[in-house]
């Protein structure tokens, strides 16, 4: 379902993700590449699944914009969102470390 009760079929849904992101082959070349390049870094097997999780999703938003359009915000915006998430986490966990304990 699309806007006001329009249903796109698949095809539909491929054709307009190809014209702003490029075609899928191109777009997970990049992203496979970009997550290589994580994976043999020194700290990937020590990062916790949300930080990982959010840097894989931030490598197929890179990707969509190498591969596609580079101005189109939302990919910039989601970039963003995924860091915004890792960053909430770390900032509640030092709050609560630096907390005084309860009697």
């Amino acid at each position: 379902m699309c806007g006001k009760g329009i249903v796109l079929s698949v095809t539909d849904t491929l054709a307009a993700r190809s014209t702003r992101y490029g075609t899928f082959a191109g777009q997970a070349r990049i992203t496979q590449a970009i997550k290589r390049a994580m994976a043999d870094s020194p700290n990937w097997a020590t990062l916790p699944d949300d930080a990982v999780n959010a840097l894989d999703m931030i490598a197929s938003k890179i990707a969509r914009i190498l591969n596609g359009d580079p101005n189109y915000d939302d990919s910039w915006h989601d970039i963003g969102g995924y860091a915004k998430l890792i960053e909430d986490r770390i900032h509640a966990e030092i709050t609560r470390r630096s907390a005084p304990e309860q009697p």
